[in-house]
């Protein structure tokens, strides 16, 4: 199991996140079904789902949903708070479906977690082998230039019992957290490792994979993509017809 997966699965990932919750989701949920066109019945993926808080947003809008996360833990979870989706434990860097879904989404930064660009062209391969034709790919990540320029080098949070110590750093193009959580029963280490994209790194992927940018936005959805502000990269792409 590599890093990314083990820190992904543990309750304290959840705890540290916990603020990421479905209201959260919703600013990125509804904005995909209202600008993608998306309509009840419609069949999405939701590529490395985690927990499920925007798979249960699409649920709710009549969305026929899969969730697929490489975390038992997470796909567990996801399945107990939304049993009207459809989750699985499945490696998104491999292709799901064939011509199966009306949108795939991958959402809050779910590639560039190993050391090999080549797996996150897998997984976007894999989106557009999913999709049908004129199918809606979004892919949401981090604005690489942008956070880099803005990192906080330590953090600490207490949550209930727990004390979290979060270092922030820029290592050749990755952004690297090292997580110190420390607890009544003891104290456990984890890294976060992500890679820093830019918006020329993201075109040239999604043109790779033979999917077509429609357009590129901020995380509100709506405002078109700046370099030296927007905090996210948000590409809306389709399938040829």
């Amino acid at each position: 199991m590599g890093v990314f997966e083990g820190w992904f699965g543990t309750r304290w990932y959840g705890m540290l996140y916990r603020h990421r919750d479905e209201q959260d989701a919703a600013t990125m949920a509804l904005p995909v079904i209202a600008k993608g066109k998306l309509r009840p019945g419609m069949e999405i993926l939701d590529m490395a789902c985690g927990r499920g808080r925007h798979a249960s947003i699409f649920a709710r809008e009549g969305l026929r949903v899969t969730g697929v996360d490489i975390s038992p833990e997470s796909i567990h979870e996801a399945a107990m708070a939304t049993p009207s989706a459809h989750f699985e434990v499945f490696d998104m860097r491999k292709p799901y479906a064939l011509g199966r879904f009306d949108a795939v989404v991958c959402l809050f930064t779910s590639l560039g977690y190993t050391s090999n660009r080549q797996d996150d062209d897998l997984a976007v391969t894999a989106a557009a082998i999913a999709l049908k034709p004129s199918g809606l790919f979004v892919l949401d990540l981090l604005n690489g230039e942008k956070v880099a320029d803005h990192l906080v080098p330590l953090e600490t949070r207490t949550i209930g019992q727990a004390q979290f110590e979060v270092r922030k750093a820029w290592d050749q193009g990755d952004i690297v957290k090292q997580i110190t959580v420390k607890h009544p029963d003891g104290q456990e280490m984890f890294e976060e490792r992500v890679h820093a994209w830019t918006v020329e790194e993201v075109r040239a992927m999604i043109g790779r994979s033979g999917l077509q940018i429609t357009e590129i936005t901020d995380g509100d959805c709506s405002t078109p993509f700046d370099e030296k502000v927007s905090e996210r990269i948000v590409v809306w792409a389709r399938k040829p017809a």
